[in-house]
C-alpha cells in the first residue's frame, strides 16, 4: 500500500475489502517497509543488517536495522488490530518466501546472495519457518476470531529455477536449483503456517506445478504474464480445485479492452469492473473450465502491489477489485 500511515492504510483496506482484508505494507517508509526487510525482521537466531544501498545482508548479531525492521512490523499490527477490531472472517497476512529472500539477501562477509550457498538456504528456510509461525501466532491473537490466510510472495521464484539471478559483478547468474529442492524448502515454510496458504507470483515462467507440489492451497499471478507453457499449468491448477488470486487489475490501473481507442474526436470508452472480471471470464473460458467452478475458486485482486499509487488511487483499486468480484458470478453463469 501506498503513503507512511499505517493506521490510515488499515482502514482504507478494511472499508474497502471488508470480506477478505490483509495486514498492510508500507515500503515507501524505507528499509524494513520492505519486502525483504519485513521477511528478514521474522528471522530467528539470523540476524540480519543493512549493506548500504544494495540491501540486506546476514549479520553477525542484531542491531539497529533488524530492530527498526520490527518496529515497523509492529506498528502495522497495532494498526491492522485497530481498524479490525471484532473482525471475524478470513484476514490475509504477507511476506517474502524463502526464495526470494535467499536471492535478495547476501551472504555474510561476501556480496553474493544467500542463494549462492545451499546450506545457508536451508538455514535460512528454517528460520523463516519458525519466524513465520510466530507471526501467524501474534496475528491470531491480536484478530481471534479472524481465519487467517498466509500469503508468500516468490517474485524470484522463476529467476531461481532457470539460473537467472545474477551475482554482484552482473557477469554471470547464480547456478539454477533443482526444481525438487525448491519444492521442498517452499513446503517447509508453508507447512510451518499451518494455516491456507498462497504462493504469489506476478513473474513469467510461473511454475504452477512445483508451487501445488509444495503444498500450498492457492496461487496468486497475474495473468497477463502467462505464456503458451504457462496455461496447461494454471488449468492443472484449477481442475485440482485450488484457490486462484487473479491479478486482473494493473497495478496502473484500469484497462478496458476499448481504452485508448477513439469513439468520435475526444470520446473514449471507459473502462468498467466487468472488463476486469471478463479478464478471468476469457481466461476461464479459454481453458474450456467448467463455469460453475470459476467464481468459488476465484479471487480478483491487482496484479502487483500498489506503493507507487496514491491512497485515493489505492482505495480505487481495491474497491473496483470488489465489485468486479461481485460481477463474476452473473458472468459466469452466462456461460453455463
Amino acid at each position: 500500500m501506498p503513503g507512511e500511515n499505517p493506521l490510515e492504510a488499515a482502514r482504507i483496506i478494511a472499508g474497502e475489502l471488508p470480506d477478505l482484508p490483509h495486514l498492510a505494507e508500507l515500503p515507501n517508509r524505507g528499509p524494513g517497509a520492505d519486502i525483504t526487510g519485513r521477511a528478514a525482521a521474522l528471522l530467528v537466531d539470523l540476524p540480519v543488517e543493512l549493506a548500504g544501498p544494495r540491501g540486506w545482508r546476514i549479520a553477525e548479531r542484531p542491531g539497529r536495522d533488524v530492530r527498526r525492521a520490527r518496529s515497523l512490523l509492529s506498528s502495522d499490527l497495532d494498526a491492522m488490530e485497530e481498524a479490525l477490531d471484532g473482525y471475524e472472517g478470513p484476514l490475509k497476512i504477507q511476506l517474502a518466501g524463502p526464495w526470494t529472500l535467499a536471492a535478495t539477501i547476501e551472504q555474510p562477509h561476501s556480496l553474493n546472495p544467500a542463494l549462492a550457498d545451499p546450506g545457508l538456504v536451508a538455514d535460512l528456510t528454517s528460520s523463516l519457518a519458525e519466524g513465520t509461525a510466530a507471526h501467524v501466532a501474534e496475528v491470531a491473537k491480536r484478530v481471534p476470531k479472524a481465519t487467517l490466510v498466509v500469503q508468500f510472495d516468490e517474485p524470484s521464484l522463476p529467476a531461481v529455477l532457470r539460473g537467472a539471478v545474477p551475482t554482484p559483478s552482473g557477469l554471470s547468474r547464480v547456478r539454477a536449483v533443482d526444481e525438487e529442492v525448491v519444492r521442498d524448502r517452499l513446503h517447509e515454510v508453508i507447512a510451518a503456517t499451518r494455516e491456507y496458504s498462497v504462493v504469489h507470483c506476478c513473474s513469467q515462467e510461473l511454475p504452477f506445478g512445483i508451487i501445488m507440489g509444495a503444498g500450498a492451497d492457492a496461487v496468486s499471478f497475474d495473468p497477463s504474464q502467462l505464456r503458451r507453457g504457462d496455461f496447461d499449468g494454471f488449468a492443472e491448477t484449477a481442475e485440482a480445485g485450488a484457490g486462484l488470486l487473479v491479478g486482473a487489475l494493473p497495478t496502473t490501473g484500469p484497462q478496458g479492452p476499448d481504452t485508448g481507442r477513439r469513439r468520435g474526436r475526444d470520446e473514449r470508452q471507459r473502462p468498467t469492473p466487468s472488463d476486469t472480471a471478463g479478464i478471468v471470464r476469457d481466461l476461464w473460458r479459454k481453458m474450456d473450465l467448467p463455469p460453475a467452478q470459476c467464481a468459488p475458486q476465484v479471487v480478483i485482486t491487482p496484479a502487483c502491489g500498489l506503493p507507487g499509487a496514491s491512497p485515493a488511487q489505492a482505495r480505487e483499486a481495491l474497491r473496483w477489485c470488489r465489485e468486479a468480484a461481485a460481477i463474476l458470478p452473473e458472468m459466469m453463469e452466462e456461460l453455463s
